[in-house]
């Protein structure tokens, strides 16, 4: 069963974060939620945060954990926000068990295929040999050639944690995502369709979608909106938390 943080009471949202986080990054925003009358739900996906490590990683097997988790707590007419990677899953879902959703948040991502693109990422924390027991300024010291921006170091960072005293190490499964890199950019399968309401919102700095991209998204998704947060990238959630929700919880009700 997947790890979650379950916050406040009354309509299901369900919250997934993207490749390399965890349900930890969206604890500010889970609690703005709940204030509103939801219960949050924010999970961590297989071989992500405080969930099972596991050989298969795929979107099937990720949107198959989601039904179990829902089953699980008898989940029904749920809302969801998912944020890249998470979106993916959330889209699949979404297309296939249209039943259970009443209302999509695809955070900036698309139905389309994409590159794999992390290899920088990746090859700085394999550049990390936690056998000789680095402390956490050390580990930083080690990505900062491979990551000069702070801010994403330090989102890597939250996956740090002590296995026992003086030995660090990540919470996520460093293995299996380099050897299964090709399946995070994965296109959403033809012929998957999810009528009912549907956000998808954007960084105005990220390319994550583009303009040439909306056709196809509503193809998948031919009730959707566009909303797009200025001056933000990628991590849009994280960088304009105030305008990310003041758009979504509009969707939302």
């Amino acid at each position: 069963m997947l790890y979650s943080r379950i916050e406040g009471e009354g309509k299901p949202l369900i919250i997934i974060h993207g490749f390399l986080g965890m349900s930890d990054n969206w604890k500010s925003l889970g609690s703005l939620y709940a204030a509103e009358g939801f219960q949050v739900h924010m999970l961590d996906l297989r071989n992500h945060g405080r969930s099972f490590h596991s050989e298969d990683f795929n979107y099937t097997v990720m949107a198959n954990d989601l039904l179990e988790y829902c089953q699980h707590h008898n989940l029904i007419n749920i809302n969801i926000i998912g944020h890249s990677m998470g979106g993916k899953v959330a889209m699949l879902f979404a297309t296939t068990h249209t039943d259970l959703v009443e209302k999509l948040i695809v955070a900036d991502i698309g139905p389309k295929y994409y590159p794999p693109h992390h290899q920088e990422i990746l090859a700085g924390l394999n550049a990390i040999d936690f056998s000789t027991k680095p402390d956490r300024a050390q580990v930083e010291e080690i990505l900062y050639p491979f990551i000069p921006d702070f801010g994403t170091r330090q989102f890597l960072m939250k996956n740090l944690y002590w296995v026992e005293p003086g030995q660090l190490a990540f919470r996520f499964n460093l293995p299996v995502f380099n050897a299964k890199i090709e399946t995070i950019g994965e296109v959403l399968p033809e012929g998957n369709t999810f009528a009912k309401p549907t956000m998808f919102i954007r960084g105005g700095n990220s390319r994550y979608i583009v303009e040439g991209d909306l056709p196809e998204i509503k193809i998948h998704f031919p009730n959707f909106e566009l909303a797009t947060i200025p001056n933000v990238g990628h991590w849009l959630h994280a960088e304009n938390p105030k305008l990310f929700f003041e758009e979504t919880i509009k969707f939302l009700k």
